[in-house]
């Protein structure tokens, strides 16, 4: 990132997926798990933090389950968020292949102002697991809460929301089934990538 804020960056990748019916963040798109797509765009990141079991690719990550594995979100946020040192960390699902080092720094620069920032689809829903956030309001936000919604927990710091430009594979595009997995690789092989 350069001259940007210093980050971590933590991964989800420990859901159940009951939709999808396998190992989601270790699924292809593009010759490539999703979740080796997601650390690419993190590339920017000092530090990686993946929160699932270990799937045999990423060995420079710092790997750490929530209690108990497949607790959901929260647990799992509040795991990675353990590991995390920088400022700054990008809180991302493990199923985003066409997310990119771009649209972090966008979310970066966005959120210098708030708490946070996350991407908004084209009908203005907040994507809670594509944002950037300051370290300390996530831990302060945490510290508080009970519940197990992340909406429930991010909401209240009220984040800055980032559209991305239209197009045909939007940054925010993840892939909770079968049938939404095949059209991200058809989007990719269309695309060259």
């Amino acid at each position: 990132m350069g001259e940007g804020p210093v980050f971590d960056a933590v991964v989800l990748a420990g859901g159940r997926a009951r939709r999808f019916g396998g190992d989601k963040p270790g699924a292809a798109v593009g010759g490539r798990a999703l979740i080796e797509w997601v650390a690419a765009a993190a590339s920017g990141a000092s530090r990686l933090v993946v929160v699932g079991p270990p799937r045999g690719v990423l060995a420079e990550a710092v790997h750490v389950r929530e209690d108990p594995p497949g607790a959901g979100p929260v647990p799992a946020l509040r795991a990675g968020l353990a590991e995390v040192r920088a400022p700054w960390v990008a809180l991302l699902a493990a199923d985003l292949p066409f997310l990119r080092p771009a649209h972090l720094a966008a979310l970066l620069d966005a959120a210098r102002a708030r708490p946070g920032a996350v991407l908004v689809d084209e009908d203005g829903r907040e994507q809670w697991l594509a944002g950037c956030w300051r370290t300390a309001a996530l831990r302060d936000a945490l510290a508080g809460y009970t519940g197990a919604s992340l909406r429930g927990v991010l909401g209240p710091l009220e984040p800055a929301g980032v559209a991305p430009p239209a197009g045909a594979r939007p940054p925010w595009y993840d892939c909770d089934t079968p049938e939404q997995l095949a059209r991200a690789e058809r989007l990719a092989r269309r695309d060259g990538r």
